[in-house]
């Protein structure tokens, strides 16, 4: 298809009424976007998909049924969630293998991301079934967007742990990644998350952004420092929570005795191995590299 026949098509598609001309929906598995928030942000083929669709998997029944009567959509659905994915699974497969088009929506945004629907897609793949997605909505990419921080490389971390430990080490493991780092967090575990970021990463610049495409849309941007404070004032927030922060600054590697003195302080408290993962986070630096230095100093310190 040329230029002009794209145009063409792309034109008749959008269309309404009875002059939109619709192609019929392949039999597979097709992965569909929703609204994060404003139910106007859906597209025109995400709502073709879901109204031709034999069975839309959706990740609460009781969630979707909200888009579906605001769009006039009557189709069957099964859950298909952490919890419920062992049981579903096996239908929606064998739907998939009688022919029929199978939709996959999550509550929010683009399935997948930080939702289930992983093993959905390997067993439609591993099954010979086709796999297609009409993408919409993600709060990654909006956050992103709206943070002013550099676009060209970022990495997406999903939902921080909720317990410290496991927090302080998934940080560490991406304090030292030479791109934006993206974060959810749930919004009654936001203060603390801060107070750890900005423990670790230092005053990189950062933005949160909440309740995106809703109402009370809003993106604060400040160095991680000055927005743990202010949460750890105000932690009654709301809302979805995306969490932006800049790259590692190329000032932040210490000398040799800035750093020392860190592995010091962080070994009087912790073990080798994550007084090392703590400090190399703080810096910016290669966890290896820091361990092996905290081993000579524990030596030295014995000798």
């Amino acid at each position: 298809m040329d230029v002009e026949e794209q145009s063409q098509a792309s034109d008749s598609q959008a269309t309404g009424g009875e002059g939109r001309r619709k192609p019929p929906l392949a039999p597979g598995l097709h992965i569909v976007a929703t609204p994060i928030g404003n139910l106007g942000d859906i597209t025109l083929r995400a709502l073709d998909v879901l109204r031709a669709a034999d069975l839309v998997a959706c990740e609460d029944t009781r969630v979707f049924a909200k888009l579906a009567s605001h769009y006039g959509i009557s189709v069957p659905t099964v859950a298909y969630s952490d919890a419920t994915q062992d049981l579903a699974e096996p239908r929606i497969v064998r739907a998939l293998a009688a022919g029929k088009r199978v939709a996959l929506v999550s509550d929010a945004g683009m399935p997948l991301i930080s939702d289930p629907g992983y093993r959905l897609v390997q067993a439609a793949i591993a099954g010979g079934h086709a796999v297609t997605s009409a993408p919409g909505p993600s709060a990654v990419p909006m956050a992103l967007a709206l943070s002013g921080l550099p676009t060209d490389r970022f990495y997406f971390g999903g939902f921080l742990p909720a317990r410290d430990g496991d927090r302080r080490r998934a940080i560490g493991a991406a304090a030292g990644v030479p791109a934006t780092l993206v974060f959810f967090e749930a919004p009654h575990r936001l203060p603390e998350s801060l107070v750890d970021l900005a423990d670790l990463l230092g005053p990189r610049p950062a933005a949160v952004a909440r309740e995106l495409t809703k109402l009370f849309e809003e993106v604060r941007r400040a160095p991680l420092t000055e927005l743990a404070a202010h949460y750890a004032a105000h932690p009654d927030v709301k809302g979805e929570i995306v969490i932006v922060i800049g790259p590692p600054g190329e000032d932040q590697a210490p000398d040799g005795a800035a750093l020392d003195q860190a592995l010091r302080t962080a070994m009087a408290g912790a073990s080798v191995k994550d007084a090392a993962s703590e400090v190399a986070a703080r810096f910016g630096l290669k966890r290896r590299d820091v361990y092996a230095r905290a081993l000579e100093l524990k030596r030295e310190a014995a000798s």
